[in-house]
């Protein structure tokens, strides 16, 4: 009888509750794998959107390439495209001196400001190309900035893109998209599908669904943090705004076009199928800067501007002179303005934004400067400590482009002389860091990069350890013997000595 139950027991477990419970398991950990992996590639994408934008400056954006040329876009201050080319530097034709003629002309007839390279295939060959030009132009000189052209192909070949230039070479789309991103990242990924931006992890073996609905609620947090200038947003861009959709951005930018720009907030109810609720919803992430409005260039929603119009009363200021005024405002009471509508937080947010009218949340513009001489992987080696700009982050550690056309990895535990748990608390993409060659393997394309001020040889203890070691076991002590299992398993094992002691 024991040995039949014994047999029952094995089998049950062999067949059915062991294949039930490690398909449960399985099924998880894949759960949370996909939410991990769906977490990281959000919050990359954030950083991403959110990166310092370099400002309204004429820019000149190129679209590396070898054989088919380096495709060059001039944009103005507002975005506006003024002039398209192509030079052929390289092989076959080798016209370097020709490319550099070009490129000094446009410099000089659109005043440009910035140079925004593409780091894919000859970006640092294009950027050498432009240093010699820019070596023998009179101050002052543009700034070469090289930046990530992810998803400026996907653009290019987009319906927006064939929309936005319709009378473009689709190779030229390319440049602009480089250009302008370099001006408001913002403004212009958003017209980029999400996952071709490049900065997730593993993100074609997710959940599509799920992954498309968080990175759509990135995209309209990172839009409504920042604010949309009215006149000068594309659709693609408004469609992003709180209570906005492809359709009403689209109708926005008709009226625009037919009818010039807005003048002031409440403007917005001419635009045909623009109705109320949806005003009331979009109104406060919308500006317009020097408008006859002054509060429509703030934040402050027009249903509010009635409490904000009560604090210029009591400052006895001027709306425009009041503005700014951070000395002055601080002195006020929020509670005198407290009424059945507004709250206390509402009216200090007001009187925050008072003081700093229109404030971007983006850092101010930086960018990496690459070593020159440094451009392949076979010209680097260990001990190199170089500049460059984090492309990636991981829960294994950060990704970090130092132009040589593969990006290195900072390892989680070569982040910080401490214990970090969390990459994003060192760093984010975009961020301009300066690492450390650790390794090199020219064979498989891996760069080790280190962002330690120690050499590196010894982790940091996760405990934080006082004694200062690494928390591993010392080589002179064994480590003990695992029990042994059944072949059962371990819910097997305690089954059968349960069956045992009956």
């Amino acid at each position: 009888g024991d040995r039949w139950l014994m047999e029952v027991a094995s089998w049950t477990w062999r067949v059915k509750l062991s294949m039930s419970l490690s398909l449960d398991l399985m099924r998880e950990l894949r759960e949370r794998a996909e939410e991990e992996a769906i977490h990281v590639f959000a919050r990359n994408l954030k950083d991403l959107l959110l990166a310092a934008p370099a400002g309204s400056r004429a820019t000149m954006g190129l679209d590396p390439g070898i054989r088919t040329g380096v495709k060059v876009a001039v944009v103005d201050g507002t975005g506006k495209v003024v002039a398209t080319s192509t030079v052929y530097p390289f092989q076959p034709r080798n016209d370097v001196r020709g490319a550099q003629i070009e490129l000094a002309s446009l410099i000089r007839k659109h005043n440009v400001e910035l140079i925004s390279i593409g780091n894919g295939t000859g970006s640092r060959e294009t950027e050498k190309l432009v240093a010699d030009m820019l070596a023998e132009l009179p101050a002052p000189k543009p700034t070469k900035v090289i930046v990530s052209e992810a998803g400026a192909s996907v653009y290019s070949a987009s319906a927006t893109a064939a929309a936005e230039f319709p009378d473009l070479d689709v190779s030229l789309r390319g440049a602009v998209s480089i250009a302008r991103r370099l001006q408001d990242p913002l403004a212009e990924l958003v017209k980029i599908e999400p996952k071709s931006i490049g900065v997730g992890q593993y993100q074609h073996d997710v959940d599509q669904q799920k992954l498309s609905r968080s990175l759509d609620a990135v995209v309209e947090d990172a839009v409504n943090a920042v604010g949309v200038d009215l006149n000068t947003a594309s659709a693609p861009l408004l469609s992003r705004v709180s209570g906005l959709g492809p359709s009403i951005a689209e109708a926005i930018v008709r009226h625009r076009d037919s009818e010039g720009r807005f003048e002031t907030r409440r403007d917005l109810m001419k635009v045909v199928r623009l109705g109320g609720r949806t005003f009331e919803q979009c109104a406060g992430f919308l500006r317009i800067p020097n408008g006859k409005e002054p509060l429509d260039a703030s934040s402050v929603h027009p249903e509010a501007y009635g409490v904000a119009k009560k604090i210029v009363a009591a400052c006895g200021r001027d709306l425009r002179a009041l503005m700014g005024d951070s000395a002055l405002l601080k002195s006020i009471d929020p509670r005198q303005f407290i009424d059945e509508k507004f709250g206390l937080p509402t009216v200090k947010d007001i009187i925050s934004e008072l003081e700093k009218p229109g404030r971007d949340p983006r850092p101010s513009f930086k960018t990496a400067t690459f070593a020159e001489g440094v451009n392949e992987i076979s010209d680097l080696t260990p001990g190199m400590v170089l500049e460059g700009t984090v492309t990636n982050v991981a829960a294994f550690g950060a990704f970090v482009d130092i132009g040589v056309h593969q990006d290195g990895l900072v390892h989680v535990s070569q982040l910080a002389d401490r214990f970090v748990k969390d990459p994003h608390e060192v760093v984010k993409a975009g961020d301009v860091v300066k690492v450390r060659v650790v390794e090199v393997d020219a064979k498989r394309k891996r760069i080790g990069l280190s962002m330690r001020r120690d050499d590196g040889s010894s982790a940091p203890s996760p405990r934080g350890d006082s004694r200062g070691n690494s928390g591993s076991r010392p080589q002179n002590e064994r480590r003990p013997a695992a029990p042994k299992q059944e072949s059962q398993g371990a819910f097997g094992a305690a089954l059968a000595e349960a069956m045992k002691r009956k």
